[in-house]
């Protein structure tokens, strides 16, 4: 069974497995089980686009997970590889960044959740680095997105440039917070 340290990261799971016709897209029912000692999350419902059923069970980690969006702990994900962290991270924070030079400064609120997310995205990839090393070991790459991303750009899975990725994201949010603070602070409105 599936084992997820929080619901943000089973949609992220779900969000990575396509139906059968390549959409992610369904109607997510979702409901808790009690199966032994265990809790388990159950989402399903039909795909938008096909119709057919979707079905995911997830055993949800023991431990209370860190508020969004913090897919977990400090461990590393069992269900999602360093790979598609960095695939969703980079995408998002790509959108976000053309997003925000293409808006006036008094707009750039809207993307941060956005980039939030994008950020705990890559805050998630040096879990996967095991003490004594610098990199992320290419068996940590377990899904075929995962290891084609590695294949591709193997050394934007060492710790210095992923440490530059985090702090790139916490500055952009860090700037999103000066030129575009929520409704009641101030800040440079440039």
């Amino acid at each position: 069974m599936l084992r997820a340290r929080s619901s943000l990261e089973a949609h992220l799971y779900m969000d990575l497995h396509p139906c059968e016709c390549g959409s992610t897209d369904f109607d997510r029912r979702h409901r808790l089980e009690q199966r032994g000692e265990d809790i388990v999350a159950v989402y399903e419902g039909p795909c938008r686009e096909c119709g057919r059923n979707r079905n995911f069970t997830f055993l949800m980690a023991d431990e209370i997970p860190p508020p969004p969006p913090a897919f977990g702990g400090a461990a590393p994900s069992e269900i999602i590889d360093p790979g598609e962290f960095a695939e969703v991270a980079h995408r998002i924070s790509r959108q976000v960044g053309l997003n925000l030079l293409n808006s006036p400064n008094s707009e750039h609120r809207a993307y941060r959740g956005a980039m939030a997310y994008a950020l705990a995205a890559f805050e998630e990839i040096p879990k996967f680095i095991p003490e004594g090393l610098n990199a992320v070991p290419a068996s940590a790459f377990t899904s075929d997105v995962g290891r084609a991303r590695y294949e591709r750009e193997p050394a934007k899975f060492d710790r210095d440039i992923l440490e530059m990725d985090i702090d790139l994201g916490r500055k952009i949010l860090a700037d999103i917070d000066t030129v575009s603070p929520p409704l009641g602070e101030s800040g440079s409105r440039g």
